[in-house]
């Protein structure tokens, strides 16, 4: 019996939550590395993240892992290529800036998933929606007001684009799933963001603890949600993916706090309240609006 698609919604918001889950431990696992800088951090999470893949591909494909990149074509390389910005242009941007201006930037993620899927898919949005991505935001700034400065800004339009290239990717993966399965974009993401930076992450100096927690954090908090949240994202709209995913900005703090002693001030959690609030709030109005499955009828 197939699920009716109130149920499928429903299921695809949880585990683009579970994704968000997972993305938001790279905070507090890098607070417990020893040597790896950031450009090293980026190229081993990368490679990690590429073996995963593989090994995934692999599985799926008895032993042929390349065989799903190559069926996707230039569609899947251009997913990729978005990927792989998202991958690299992160770790680029706290390294010039700071993490609450970094963080400012890509709240505008949600923002530019509904605009970007108004002109490319048709998609709507609602006016309670326009709010929850307004409201989003703003908790978002208010958790990150007191540490966010003018300096930096080469540091904020680098991290600028990791919003731009995830709504991009986003419509793109609403636009193709039914055509092809890009799934196998990660891979190639990856393997260019280990490209781009291995030269700045030369001579590496991570110890054997850094490397096990970064295979930890390629394969767990980048491969596995990042193949997961394309299965989500076909049942849901390009904001609401956008929206859901802002649930990593939320968490991250909490593990930081739980996992390595970092304070939370007030601020955080206020914010974090207020970005939780419009999310749920947003779920709640999407499940409503999804259609209710078609009654079975009989043959003609």
């Amino acid at each position: 019996m197939f699920p009716t698609p109130q149920a499928a919604h429903r299921r695809a918001a949880l585990l683009l939550a579970l994704c968000a889950l997972l993305w938001s431990v790279a905070g507090v696992v890098t607070r417990h590395l020893e040597r790896a800088d950031a450009f090293e951090v980026t190229f081993w999470r990368g490679l990690f993240c590429a073996l995963a893949v593989m090994a995934i591909l692999g599985w799926q494909r008895r032993g042929n892992p390349f065989a799903p990149v190559r069926e996707m074509g230039w569609p899947g390389l251009f997913s990729g290529a978005m990927w792989g910005v998202m991958f690299t242009c992160f770790m680029l941007a706290l390294t010039r800036t700071s993490v609450a201006n970094t963080l400012l930037v890509m709240s505008v993620s949600p923002l530019l998933a509904a605009l970007f899927g108004r002109v490319v898919l048709g998609a709507r949005v609602s006016a309670m929606t326009g709010a929850a991505i307004v409201t989003a935001g703003l908790g978002i700034g208010w958790m990150v007001h007191e540490g966010v400065s003018a300096e930096g800004l080469a540091g904020m339009a680098i991290a600028l684009a990791v919003p731009v290239a995830a709504a991009i990717n986003i419509v793109t993966l609403k636009r193709l799933q039914a055509e092809l399965d890009l799934a196998p974009a990660v891979l190639v993401g990856a393997l260019l963001c280990c490209a781009a930076t291995a030269p700045l992450a030369w001579p590496f100096d991570a110890s054997g603890r850094d490397l096990a927690l970064l295979a930890l954090l390629g394969t767990v908090q980048l491969a596995i949600p990042c193949f997961l949240m394309i299965r989500a994202v076909r049942h849901l709209a390009p904001h609401e993916v956008a929206l859901i995913a802002l649930l990593e900005v939320v968490l991250g703090p909490i593990w930081a706090w739980l996992g390595a002693g970092e304070a939370m001030p007030a601020a955080t959690i206020q914010g974090g309240l207020v970005v939780l609030a419009a999310l749920v709030a947003d779920t709640l109005r999407a499940r409503r609006a999804v259609p209710p499955a078609a009654p079975a009828t009989g043959l003609h």
